[in-house]
């Protein structure tokens, strides 16, 4: 009998090399075959596979003889650009997440009295049942914060008095609701955690119906909730730039495909979280900084010819993790550069100087000058490199003393807009469930009767143990 179901026994890792031994895929078989591997050609170009009005990301223009060429990136929301979103909510002296979610949600900017409204109505939604907190997050601590958030999501179904109604009034409103709930979510269950594995005190802040997402995050976070006005927008900035990133990226892909389905808004944002936890999606910016913790553990970073060694080392495998990667440089869409990075970059500058932090910043744009051209003499690449919104972004959770375990959930509060927008819009353009098609390039073979096969395996046992 099993007493340690997390325990791999050894007929269990023997399934496990059966299954490894019988895979016959190839790399170059994607090749004779014709097939995206990833769903990307060779310049990082995804196959089409919908249509979406929610955004848009332009990485390249027409050039005279109608070739595509690289250019520096833009995104856009709803058709707007958001370089545009940022300037008009920063000129007005205001944060701009709520705006934002209001654009991708409705297609259109709120006026003044909507906006207002809107935020009105987050707030109203901003809480959880009593009974949710205790009985699912604080009696419930999990070790993981993304599986936290995702069995909550989950959770909130059992809450929902008409849970599988995906009319859009009713989708509406339950994304108005997870959009307003997600920092409660992430916030509570990481506090939880910390109470139950690592003795830390436990309190719990409500939120406060006066203060908007990016300000109730750091108010219910902090035990002392204080936060300045500088944090405070500097937050709500990430939130707005990781809002929403097209139709094709991993997690949002994920809601695409479960609300293709026809299931319920619960489930779907639940797989889109599944999604985002995998560090080949949501977790760069967390390596960015162990990354250059390591660094600075590592070399003298006033010296940039040990800087230079360091990211050569990185890429020949023999420094930090030793995946050979400069982690928060390059991204699958952008070439020339991310405009989140750039937008970011110059806020981060203006933390920098509150905080203290001026020779950490310096060290970043250190690393974001000379990377290009150290990956370029190392690697063949189809397209240009530049720093990507996850190499500032964590710097700035760090200055703004977010823990670690929390950068990825935070990326989820912000997503989550994105995530609703594309739900929304499946379902209004439903008609099909979307199944892409496998080719299937094993060998056909036939059914062998059960004394055969032992035989067959006995013998084969046999002569592994005969003499050479």
């Amino acid at each position: 009998m099993i007493t340690n179901y997390s325990e791999i026994t050894p007929y269990i890792k023997s399934l496990a090399d059966i299954s490894n031994k019988s895979n016959k895929i190839r790399p170059e078989m994607y090749f004779e075959h014709d097939v995206k591997r990833g769903l990307r050609d060779l310049d990082g170009n995804g196959v089409v596979a919908g249509l979406t009005e929610v955004s848009h990301i332009q990485n390249k223009i027409l050039g005279p003889n109608g070739e595509k060429l690289p250019c520096p990136g833009e995104l856009y929301y709803r058709g707007i650009n958001v370089r545009d979103i940022v300037d008009g909510f920063e000129r007005e002296g205001r944060h701009g997440f709520e705006e934002s979610v209001y654009l991708l949600l409705t297609s259109r900017l709120p006026t003044r009295e909507e906006l207002d409204a809107f935020k009105a109505t987050l707030s109203d939604y901003r809480n959880l049942p009593s009974s949710f907190v205790r009985d699912m997050i604080l009696k419930a601590p999990g070790k993981n914060m993304m599986n936290i958030l995702s069995r909550s999501v989950l959770a909130l179904y059992a809450y929902d008095e008409n849970p599988d109604d995906i009319s859009i009034p009713n989708v509406m409103r339950q994304s108005i609701a997870l959009i307003s709930q997600f920092p409660l979510l992430a916030v509570y269950g990481y506090q939880s955690y910390q109470h139950y594995h690592n003795g830390k005190s436990l309190f719990i802040h409500y939120p406060k119906s006066e203060l908007d997402t990016a300000e109730n995050l750091l108010y219910i976070l902090r035990e002392d909730g204080k936060f300045t006005k500088k944090e405070a927008e500097l937050l709500d900035l990430a939130l707005v730039l990781h809002m929403e990133h097209g139709g094709g990226n991993n997690s949002t892909f994920t809601t695409h495909v479960v609300s293709s389905s026809g299931t319920d808004t619960y489930s779907a944002i639940a797989a889109a979280l599944g999604s985002l936890k995998g560090p080949r999606h949501g977790g760069a910016n967390i390596k960015v900084v162990q990354m250059f913790d390591d660094m600075k553990a590592s070399i003298d970073i006033k010296d940039e010819n040990q800087i230079k060694e360091y990211l050569v080392k990185l890429l020949d495998k023999q420094a930090f993790d030793k995946a050979g990667l400069i982690y928060g440089m390059g991204h699958a869409v952008y070439s020339i550069s991310d405009p989140r990075a750039q937008i970011l970059e110059k806020y981060a500058r203006e933390l920098s100087i509150e905080k203290g932090m001026e020779d950490e910043f310096a060290l970043y744009k250190t690393v974001a000058t000379l990377a290009p051209d150290i990956i370029a003499s190392k690697r063949k690449i189809y397209k240009g490199v530049s720093p990507n919104v996850d190499f500032f972004s964590g710097l700035v959770y760090r200055m703004l003393g977010l823990p670690e375990e929390l950068y990825t959930p935070i990326f989820a509060v912000a997503r989550i807009a994105g995530w609703c927008a594309h739900r929304i819009e499946e379902i209004q353009n439903a008609g099909k469930i979307i199944r892409p098609a496998y080719i299937a390039v094993k060998e056909l073979d036939d059914y062998t009767p059960m004394e055969e096969r032992t035989s067959i395996l006995l013998e084969e046992k046999a002569n592994l143990t005969q003499p050479i």
